[in-house]
């Protein structure tokens, strides 16, 4: 079930896709805030479910079934099992009494909860047509999910899912999209207009397909996020401008006199891989990653210059210009630089013994 434009107060799962007036059978009205938006087109449900390429042993979760029109779809396809997440007591009543004696009853279990606060079971594919307020964290907590799963076909709100498909030098660009990159493939299927459901929702949609990289980049995801961060602050900016603010000098500064002092090697740094936990530290710091572009920020940040800064602050300031330098990063924006670029930017940070977690 698909809802409205994306606010940062957060709700639970409540969705479905199918036919529908607004209200269920019984008078039941759908909740706009909780994003219960019906599907109206079969021939679109069709679509997602067929795009999902399904197998008879997939067990697949899906988020926000409402009524059930996908679910039927799922479970006519012949799958292992749908697990099946409802946040919505009416609905999950209504999900029941839908498949109540029907054959297909078997092969499907319905979840009542919240989806990000609920430990997920097994599945091999996501298939969801999930409220869009819940995107960046739901996005986040699926690809913290162990074991790692196929893939995922979600609908999420046209703007937001641009973002995720966004490649270095388009506007959307962002650090969303850097983030979710690293960690999978991520293709647009296909754009659904608004008029599709009822009630419309504000702004039309699109069905994004995301797999899992399998394995994860050997990077600490905290380092990694770290410096993103730092080059999305402004987004249009070059590098060598937001690593003279004042801020980020003493933030790097302090790391490494921290790595300094506890006489971390190098090595035993380099060899951190990114885990399941360290993604998973996404889910407490999504807010700012749904709808940025990386410029609506206006701080009054200051460069640290040779008056400001002792001799200690601009001998460190000199080495990271010079990292900088070293590859051929200082006049480069945040907003062009791909995946391979940041990595080489993080690696040659780390080499010189600069770190961002």
């Amino acid at each position: 079930m698909a809802g409205g434009k994306i606010q940062k107060k957060r709700h639970g799962a409540a969705g479905g896709a199918g036919g529908g007036t607004g209200r269920l059978q019984g008078g039941i009205p759908f909740e706009k805030s909780k994003g219960q938006h019906i599907l109206r087109n079969p021939a679109l449900v069709d679509s997602i479910v067929a795009k999902a390429g399904l197998k008879p042993t997939d067990t697949v979760l899906e988020i926000g079934p409402g009524t059930g029109n996908l679910t039927k779809r799922l479970l006519e396809a012949g799958v292992k099992a749908v697990v099946a997440v409802e946040l919505d007591p009416r609905m999950v009543l209504e999900l029941n009494r839908r498949f109540q004696g029907n054959p297909l009853s078997s092969r499907l279990k319905v979840i009542q909860g919240d989806v990000l606060k609920c430990d997920l079971p097994y599945f091999d594919i996501c298939v969801a047509n999930i409220p869009y307020q819940i995107s960046s964290p739901l996005t986040f907590k699926l690809l913290s999910h162990r074991p790692i799963f196929r893939c995922a076909v979600i609908m999420f709100q046209r703007e937001f899912a641009m973002r995720l498909v966004a490649q270095p030098g388009d506007s959307l660009y962002c650090r969303l999209s850097v983030n979710v990159q690293l960690l999978s493939r991520v293709s647009h299927l296909l754009k659904v207009g608004r008029n599709n459901f009822r009630p419309p929702p504000k702004v039309d949609s699109s069905v994004v397909r995301i797999e899992p990289r399998k394995p994860l980049p050997p990077v600490s995801f905290k380092e990694w996020d770290g410096l993103v961060r730092i080059c999305f602050n402004r987004k249009n900016k070059t590098l060598g401008s937001l690593f003279k603010q004042k801020r980020v000098l003493e933030l790097l500064e302090k790391n490494y006199k921290t790595m300094q002092s506890l006489q971390l090697t190098q090595d035993a740094e380099m060899g951190e891989k990114m885990s399941a936990d360290d993604v998973a530290l996404l889910a407490n710091m999504v807010e700012d990653l749904s709808m940025e572009t990386g410029d609506e920020k206006e701080d009054d940040e200051m460069e640290m210059d040779a008056d400001m800064a002792g001799d200690g602050a601009a001998s460190f300031k000199e080495k990271i210009m010079d990292i900088l330098q070293q590859g051929d990063f200082a006049e480069k924006r945040g907003s062009k630089l791909s995946q391979v670029d940041f990595l080489y930017l993080l690696s040659l940070f780390n080499k010189a013994g600069i770190h961002f977690s």
